[in-house]
């Protein structure tokens, strides 16, 4: 009962914190330099024989709705927003739940594999580290995780380029299928789909893995000085019995944070990557929606994603009380 008490004020607190988040989403919108409307009223006013720039502004700001303050034109957008309305892409021209699930299932794919290969890697790397505490295998390990988690993604993108790309010449440079793909068969267009999603899924787990091999690290540190961990070796229990089945399982409880901030990436795409491997997930083309002005489309994308933080950040909350029986939501 106290965590089904817990949950919904929790959820209660969430909605009103979306709901603020959504207001300052929307006037920081609205204030953008670059806008839609404008870009289309200088493309129609070159036109032969066309009205001026300050009349199709007047015609436009009126068809799309904008003659509307700010806060008159957030909760006309939020009326619309609770119905499941999110109204029509200016820059795709289709409604933008529509391009949400056209370009949603790439994004997750390719986000959950990364997560896959990140976990794998990083968690034996962080017990590693951990089990030979300075060492020159921990020093090694370490230095790879503050490297990964130092490059920025745009270097990093363009030294993969660099060298598999052009040096090399393994990889194309962007895209998600080859030049021959629609003369393949369907198991050749699946494995040329795949090899074209190598680089950016790489890109993601560099990236991602040494933030988790540090508090990998970190916390099996701690859980190896515990005393519980003494008195397992003291009895004559191997090492690796007590890494294993004492300690690798209570290291494992404080990664339950880890997997609830994973959500907001599994479903908001990654928008650096996408875009410089112009890879069409929906990262891809919300960064394009924003550059070109397009409200509802950036609108509904970033409050999508601030609705994945506060889900994350619930789950971690509830799960890490069922993972640890000495945590009580009470």
């Amino acid at each position: 009962m106290n965590t089904l008490k817990y949950v919904a004020k929790r959820i209660l607190l969430s909605v009103v914190i979306l709901f603020f988040v959504a207001l300052i989403i929307y006037t920081i919108m609205r204030c953008l330099p670059t806008s839609y409307i404008e870009n289309v009223a200088r493309a129609k006013a070159t036109q032969p024989n066309s009205k001026s720039y300050e009349e199709w502004m007047a015609q436009l700001t009126v068809a799309y709705g904008m003659d509307k303050g700010i806060i008159a034109g957030f909760f006309i957008w939020l009326g619309q927003a609770i119905r499941g309305n999110f109204g029509d892409s200016w820059q795709y021209t289709v409604p933008v739940l529509q391009k949400f699930r056209e370009c949603i299932g790439i994004s997750f794919w390719m986000s959950a594999i990364s997560m896959v290969f990140e976990w794998l890697i990083a968690i034996p790397l962080g017990i590693v580290a951990a089990r030979k505490q300075y060492s020159k295998t921990d020093y090694t390990i370490s230095i790879i995780a503050i490297a990964c988690m130092s490059l920025p993604t745009f270097f990093l993108i363009a030294l993969l380029k660099l060298v598999f790309c052009i040096r090399l010449d393994w990889f194309d440079l962007i895209g998600v299928v080859g030049r021959n793909y629609a003369m393949l068969d369907s198991w050749g267009q699946f494995l040329d789909r795949a090899h074209h999603m190598v680089l950016p899924i790489v890109t993601l787990v560099l990236i991602s893995i040494g933030s988790l091999m540090r508090y990998v690290r970190t916390n099996m540190l701690e859980v190896l000085n515990a005393d519980y961990i003494r008195t397992a070796r003291a009895k004559g229990l191997s090492e690796n019995k007590v890494i294993n089945k004492h300690a690798f399982r209570n290291t494992l409880i404080p990664l339950v944070t880890f997997l609830g901030g994973s959500l907001p990436g599994l479903f908001g795409g990654p928008l650096f990557t996408e875009t410089m491997y112009s890879i069409p997930g929906i990262g891809y083309y919300a960064y394009h929606a924003m550059s070109a002005g397009d409200i509802p489309f950036s609108m509904f994308y970033m409050t999508f994603s601030a609705l994945l933080a506060l889900l994350g950040n619930l789950l971690a909350d509830v799960l890490y009380a069922v993972v640890d029986p000495r945590v009580r939501v009470a």
